[in-house]
């Protein structure tokens, strides 16, 4: 689904009114609805009953928004509402969801200025449920006065939405403050812990530098057809999300086998870091993989052959510091015994060194997961991805050996190359900082994309996957439980199965499959659970049940 600014939203609802007869009333009406679904839903998981909850309403149609919410959530529990405006000041659609508001009985608490705020403001701290419904997507500028003060009381007060209570912050179509096509606020955002958004994403909600303040993004649809999005939003940046992969082979066929669906080789670990291995190759494994081999040093092979019986290993000659060496590239297997000329010059015609033997007939590449820093292992990497002519994709220590040599990147055999920077990697690649590759994290992949004849995905919470040609996909599922070590090892083996198994004509959406599983799987492991425990041998594990679970979403759509 493509991602769309504050304009391109207002022209989908006008199409929709004009084209389809849905009035604006109804589209509001609708909008409410869903919204306070999704916020019950929220709070049953939260352990919530008969809650007291705190609406925060503007006087535009987000505020409109509220007191539909208000309205649906007024037999859950004790819902006040609190309108910064005066009762006079609304008019059309949320004039009329106040009045139906009142008419049902509803409390409601007109906000002026600071003196009023300040004489409620422990009563909407000490509420269960927040709801923030004051500014929409259309909002520009600051946010200041009563709704300013507001805003940084409740972010305070909830610590930025990291304590205990309130138990839910939830915002209707967007945070109060959070401007919608990707400009950094000028003001205070209100953090919330979700945010139900209508018919599409906003840009400001994936990719700007308060995108955080949007908690778990959900996108609901009001009446507006998929259709109208994609032909009204102009740009190349795609929210990866079930319609987006309906196209796919997601489900096996009875006469499958395990030559359709990839080898993958894994190449990773060193002494100290087998665990990247395992974690990498067992990932390949529970995404879908075939045959998943890895090629470790010979000082852990043990190690990482032990954690799986049902990947295969190889073994990579060492470093005296238990890395991969280059004597990968430069052995050959011993001479035959025999001194026949003749015998031995058949012998070295039919030889390959050792890395090309144990490459023959892998159909994906996955380089770089705890192979270490050593400067002749990163030459051995390098040459690996030089000369590969599979699909290769890269991470951790893989990049470290392009570390500001990336333009490297370039001279290879393989047409097509994934590289899976986090930011600190991204900025030892560009010769940059943090901060430079995070001003504007979707230009920064798209530009190194372009510049390195690859498809970048620009890790984070909201990752970023940009392709050569400037198309580019942004990933909102996952949680904070994949930030823990590991979790990028994960990745590396979920994208190389997706390959495996979808080859490479849409590799963009290939891959996209990939980002969207991972964080899936993070999603599945923990429910029930506290995310700090999240351990990336649990994502993996969770894979098949977030895909089982994509599929299910997909066949319920038809």
């Amino acid at each position: 689904m493509k991602v769309l600014t504050s304009e391109e939203m207002r022209e989908v609802d006008r199409l929709t009114t004009e084209r389809l007869g849905i009035a604006s009333l109804q589209l509001m009406e609708t909008a409410g609805t869903l919204a306070a679904n999704c916020l019950a839903a929220w709070m049953r998981d939260a352990g919530l009953h008969t809650p007291t909850i705190a609406v925060l309403c503007g006087k535009g149609n987000n505020g409109g928004d509220g007191f539909v919410v208000a309205r649906h959530l007024y037999p859950a529990g004790r819902v006040r509402v609190y309108l910064f405006a005066g009762l006079d000041d609304l008019r059309g659609d949320a004039a009329t969801n106040l009045h139906r508001w009142r008419n049902l009985g509803g409390d409601i608490i007109s906000i002026g200025d600071e003196k009023a705020w300040e004489a409620v403001r422990a009563e909407v701290g000490s509420a269960d449920v927040i709801v923030d419904a004051i500014f929409g997507t259309g909002f520009r500028g600051v946010a200041s006065g009563a709704v300013g003060q507001a805003i940084a009381d409740i972010n305070q007060m909830s610590r930025n939405a990291t304590s205990a209570r309130p138990a839910v912050i939830f915002a209707v179509d967007t945070p109060s403050g959070l401007p919608s096509d990707g400009g950094a606020a000028e003001g205070p955002v209100l953090r919330v812990h979700h945010t139900v958004t209508f018919t599409a994403p906003k840009v400001g909600q994936l990719v700007s530098r308060d995108c955080e303040a949007a908690g778990s993004l959900r996108v609901v649809n009001i009446g507006s057809p998929v259709a109208l999005v994609e032909e009204v939003g102009k740009g190349l940046m795609r929210w990866s999300e079930p319609g987006e992969f309906a196209e796919l082979p997601l489900v096996r066929t009875t006469d499958g086998h395990k030559g359709l669906y990839g080898h993958i080789l894994v190449v990773a670990g060193s002494q100290g870091k087998s665990g990247a291995a395992v974690m990498s190759g067992s990932a390949a494994l529970f995404a879908g993989a075939g045959l998943v081999t890895v090629a470790t040093p010979d000082v852990v092979l043990p190690i990482v052959a032990a954690a799986h019986p049902e990947y295969m290993t190889e073994a990579l000659v060492s470093t005296d510091a238990g890395t991969a060496s280059m004597r990968n590239f430069v052995d050959r297997p011993p001479l035959p015994q025999s001194g026949d000329q003749q015998e031995i010059d058949k012998f070295m015609k039919g030889q390959r060194f050792r890395f090309m033997v144990i490459q023959a007939g892998k159909t994906v590449l996955a380089v770089g997961p705890g192979l270490g820093t050593h400067h002749e292992t990163q030459e051995f990497i390098r040459t690996i991805v030089k000369g590969s002519e599979v699909p290769v994709i890269v991470d951790a220590d893989g990049l470290n050996a392009f570390a500001r040599r990336a333009d490297d990147l370039r001279d290879r055999k393989a047409k097509f190359l994934a590289i899976t920077p986090h930011p600190g990697e991204m900025a030892r690649l560009l010769n940059s900082s943090i901060k430079e590759v995070q001003v504007d994290r979707v230009k920064t992949a798209q530009e190194a994309a372009k510049r390195w004849d690859a498809h970048v995905i620009l890790k984070g919470s909201h990752k970023v996957l940009a392709a050569p040609d400037g198309r580019t996909f942004v990933n909102a599922t996952g949680n904070a439980g994949l930030a823990k070590g590991g979790s990028g090892d994960v990745l590396t083996g979920v994208l190389a199965a997706m390959t495996g198994q979808f080859k490479t004509d849409d590799w963009l959406r290939v891959l996209a499959l990939g980002v969207y599983l991972h964080g899936a799987a993070a999603e599945v492991a923990t429910t029930g659970t506290d995310l700090s425990g999240l351990v990336a041998g649990d994502v993996a594990r969770a894979v098949p049940a977030a895909r089982l679970r994509l599929l299910r979403e997909l066949q319920r759509r038809g």
